[in-house]
């Protein structure tokens, strides 16, 4: 199963953004950065693969400062693999 993760360096623009995805009815959740994805504050936003493209207009519209970028998340062999979007 694949789904992404919008990564910031800010925990307080982290949750402000999955308020606004979700205002936007794109299923984001916060959850806690993954250590492979080597970034951020501990808290990113974890998207649905079929609402990618309303978050990258959410996130440009969001002009958020600490936004480090999107990663992709799949799990396979029961390990989850991360890499830039």
């Amino acid at each position: 199963m694949q789904s992404y993760l919008a990564v910031f360096r800010s925990r307080t623009q982290a949750l402000d953004c999955a308020a606004r995805l979700r205002q936007a009815g794109v299923s984001a959740s916060a959850v806690a950065t993954p250590k492979e994805a080597k970034a951020g504050c501990g808290l990113s936003v974890k998207i649905g693969a079929f609402g990618m493209a309303q978050a990258k207009r959410v996130v440009a519209g969001g002009r958020y400062s600490s936004f480090v970028g999107f990663f992709c998340m799949e799990t396979a062999c029961g390990r989850d693999l991360i890499y830039p979007a």
